[in-house]
């Protein structure tokens, strides 16, 4: 039991970081300093789908998953809900190129956005 709840709070935090990879430059507009931290995230999630590698996190499941004697990803709410949407049927290598173009050109428009709000605010 202790393995299957550590493997379904993995996929938690997987999925929030995905979430965050995507959006979290919508966070620098408001506070343009969240850019440090979403930066960084923003470039190793746009290189892990670029580079065609497997995220840390994805063995780190499957391992505790193991561990608790599962098989698979039938169950509850995680994994009905989070894991299709982090590990989706078909992902294949043009997929991952499509997906990390698209995190990089939505994160490229918003930091445009918080630069050109930067500039104004600092402008007299």
């Amino acid at each position: 039991m202790g393995y299957r709840l550590l493997a379904d709070v993995i996929v938690a935090v997987h999925a929030a970081f995905v979430a965050f990879v995507v959006l979290g430059g919508l966070f620098a507009l408001r506070r343009p300093r969240m850019a440090w931290v979403h930066l960084p995230a923003a470039a190793w999630g746009v290189f892990v789908e670029y580079s065609g590698l497997v995220c840390p996190l994805t063995p780190l499941e499957i391992a505790m998953r193991e561990r608790g004697s599962q098989a698979g990803y039938a169950g509850g709410f995680v994994e009905h809900y989070l894991v299709p949407a982090i590990y989706p049927a078909g992902l294949t290598r043009h997929v991952q190129l499509v997906l990390g173009s698209l995190a990089l050109a939505l994160n490229v428009a918003v930091y445009v956005l918080v630069v050109r709000r930067h500039r104004g605010r600092r402008t007299p």
